[in-house]
């Protein structure tokens, strides 16, 4: 015998779901660092390799030449997170990681062009046998890394305030694996001359600055449970990004590098 369904209850909508209450600031937060130091890049075996002293020059050279295409995306992805920005005191502080990278004209409100992150990891390549050129236009750049640095940009482009922001809470973790390079490399690269170092020195203040700022404003805006697994999943994007890039670069082995003039940023 066939039973017949009332129309309208094939059509009833689902029980609605009960809204799970917020996490308090704190317990966000204890997540949140939680989840970063768990998932950081510095699990990942090639950074362990490279803490170890186990990297020859030639793997040196090849992390050197493609993390250089994150470095020179950092103020870009910036850039678009200060476009989402709504109050003038959070663009105004969003500002400095731009000029923190890229320099500014007005030596007295930042790092000036001569000392900024890109110009210093620059030196960086230097100082591992890499000519500026090299790095400029991104002959050693491996499609991994372009596809995940590129999958960052465009996260940040596209996603909520809250998520582009969150995203960047990797930050908590590099003071920590800053200090860990300046240990390690006098250590083990005796070969890399010191003043290379001075990347890693520089994001030691400013990754704690950077960190602390945007957990601040994560903890702020994010006061629903569904806002604050959004900014739980936007971090985990990121520590993937960081993840992945790494993947690419430790399975380089003895790739060719070709050109690629047409890349974003190069001349």
């Amino acid at each position: 015998m066939t039973t017949t369904v009332p129309l309208a209850e094939t059509h009833a909508p689902p029980p609605s779901v009960q809204e799970q209450p917020p996490w308090s600031a704190e317990e966000l937060e204890e997540r949140l660092r939680t989840l970063a130091t768990a998932n950081y890049h510095d699990h990942h075996p090639f950074n362990q390799r490279m803490h170890r002293g186990d990297l020859s020059r030639d793997e040196m050279r090849t992390w050197v030449a493609n993390r250089f295409y994150y470095q020179c995306n950092i103020p870009i992805k910036d850039a678009f997170i200060l476009a989402k920005l709504g109050t003038l005191a959070h663009r105004r502080s969003w500002i400095r990681r731009i000029q923190d990278h890229d320099g500014a004209s007005d030596t007295s409100s930042g790092a000036s062009p001569s000392d900024s992150g890109i110009e210093r990891w620059l030196r960086l390549g230097e100082a591992v046998g890499l000519a500026r050129h090299e790095l400029s236009d991104h002959r050693r750049l491996l499609p991994g890394v372009r596809l995940a640095v590129d999958s960052y940009v465009t996260f940040c482009r596209d996603r909520s305030t809250l998520e582009a922001v969150a995203s960047s809470l990797t930050e908590l973790c590099a003071p920590s694996i800053m200090l860990t390079r300046l240990e390690t490399f006098p250590v083990h690269y005796p070969w890399i001359a010191a003043e290379g170092l001075s990347y890693f020195r520089g994001r030691v203040p400013q990754g704690r600055r950077d960190g602390s700022e945007a957990l601040t404003w994560v903890k702020e805006w994010a006061v629903t449970r569904d806002r604050q697994e959004l900014a739980l999943a936007a971090l985990s994007f990121k520590c993937d990004v960081l993840w992945s890039l790494l993947d690419s670069v430790q399975n380089a082995g003895t790739l060719r590098y070709r050109p690629r003039a047409t890349l974003r940023g190069t001349p």
